[in-house]
């Protein structure tokens, strides 16, 4: 089928709510205007379903399927990253005699274990001391001045990091917590991975309290001289947990992550681990390839994960001729990037508005037409497996392993969920039980909005029991 025989078929207009969704959405309290949706099957020439679909709406993380589309049409699914180490120095007796680049691409996923294993394959190459000073070369994305504070002023939470041309581990750093036996006892605390620097100041007790939003009480706060102070309680009831905190931009991170290292693989440094750009007339000594960007977009969309996807933005603004190198905003670069490649497949993008590309905002907009008729469109490319599969299973996994779970839908909808202060949305393929699968969206723009996933919930198991 055509792009054009797809969308030649004007809007139907909703002859009413499924009975069930909006039975659920009254007793939420939320009216129909505050309500978005569209259902087709992916083999029909028009909508079956719709409500308000032409109003853009805030989608909170559903908008990932957006930045996730682009990326796939822009760079393929087996798109890979790659760092780089490289020196113009020589080696001799295990000495490199001059600095070392760790030269940054964008890698969304530069973890811990990666940057572990460039550098311990340089201690393989015989260099274990570096008589100059190892330099982190993030200058790949020229990005604006982010403020970690300023969605909802919790800087260290790790879903505020912004992007960075040579990101590591998520500018995250986890911490495996231990409560006591009893309450009152102290909380043991482990840092993964230590960061040089940092000085973790544990203050967290043992509660009795039961165990439902554990993490309800925890508090993170960045003091001078890097210490980190962990204050709040831990249940007991709860046993081990792990948290996360982002106490240090990702330059600090990045030059605080790399010194402890190199030090665990036993190399040392002469002089400093720091920012800088890479000279001319550097050969390269080793390089990483990331994994393909369709497993990078699985861990995206499975998890949520708003640094993977503010990364991803960034890296359409560098990886496209149109958007000028001299840009100083490759995170704009992007946005406007996916807005001129949803017109150029044909997609109505009036009303977008695209401020990082993971949903996190209170600005981003779009409609539900125009995501429905995008996951339409997705399900005819080529890289269409990879697209789907990247989606959490409403009952199985991600974050949507809980929706729907005692129901007998469970398992049969592929679906990006969306949460957020006045905000709840879905987006993705639903198989009904006769075998035939339709894109579904619903989004709620309301202040009972967290009201609505029971609204939601139903409206999938009404398309999964062929309602439509």
């Amino acid at each position: 089928m055509s792009t054009l025989a797809l969308f030649a078929a004007p809007l139907c207009a909703a002859e009413g709510l499924p009975p069930p969704v909006k039975l659920a959405l009254e007793r939420a309290g939320i009216t129909d205007g505050a309500v978005s949706l569209w259902v087709q099957a992916v083999d029909d020439k028009a909508p079956s379903l719709s409500l308000n679909a032409d109003q853009p709406m805030n989608p909170a993380s559903v908008m990932k399927l957006v930045t996730a589309f682009a990326a796939f049409e822009r760079l393929g699914p087996a798109h890979t990253w790659s760092t780089q180490l490289a020196s113009s120095a020589t080696v001799s007796h295990d000495v490199l005699s001059g600095d070392l680049y760790i030269v940054g691409s964008g890698d969304p996923v530069l973890d811990q274990d990666r940057v572990s294993k460039l550098l311990r394959r340089l201690r393989g190459l015989g260099i274990e001391r570096i008589a100059g000073d190892i330099v982190l070369d993030a200058s790949v994305l020229r990005l604006p001045v982010h403020d970690p504070d300023a969605f909802d002023g919790r800087g260290l939470r790790p879903y505020n990091s912004g992007p960075y041309g040579l990101l590591m581990h998520y500018n995250t750093l986890q911490l495996a917590l231990f409560p006591g036996r009893q309450a009152s006892e102290g909380v043991t605390v482990i840092a993964e991975p230590p960061l040089a620097g940092v000085v973790i100041d544990n203050r967290l007790r043992t509660s009795s309290t039961g165990c439902d939003v554990w993490y309800r009480d925890l508090e993170a706060k960045l003091e001078p001289g890097h210490r980190l102070v962990l204050s709040g309680s831990l249940p007991a009831a709860c046993g081990p947990r792990t948290w996360s905190a982002a106490p240090l931009p990702p330059e600090g991170y990045g030059t605080a992550l790399v010194a402890t290292l190199w030090s665990e693989a036993g190399g040392r440094v002469d002089g400093t681990v720091r920012s800088g750009i890479t000279p001319l007339g550097t050969q390269t000594l080793l390089t990483h390839e990331s994994p393909p960007l369709a497993d990078i977009i699985r861990d995206m969309n499975k998890w949520s994960s708003n640094v993977i996807a503010r990364q991803l933005l960034a890296s359409l603004g560098a990886a496209t001729p149109s958007v000028s190198p001299e840009a100083s905003d490759m995170v704009a670069g992007g946005a406007r990037v996916v807005a001129e490649g949803l017109a150029a497949v044909g997609l109505d993008a009036r009303g977008l508005v695209i401020e990082n590309g993971s949903g996190l905002s209170r600005i981003e907009r779009i409609s539900a037409a125009t995501l429905g008729r995008m996951l339409l469109l997705a399900w005819q490319r080529p890289w269409m497996p990879e697209y789907i599969s990247a989606l959490p299973v409403a009952g199985v996994d991600g974050t949507a392993r809980r929706r729907l779970r005692d129901s007998p839908a469970s398992g049969y909808a592929h679906i990006k969920t969306g949460t957020l202060n006045g905000v709840r949305a879905i987006a993705g393929y639903v198989l009904d039980r006769h075998g035939r699968r339709y894109v579904v969206v619903m989004m709620v723009n309301h202040p009972e909005a967290a009201a609505s996933a029971a609204a939601q919930d139903a409206l999938l198991e009404w398309v999964w029991a062929g309602g439509v």
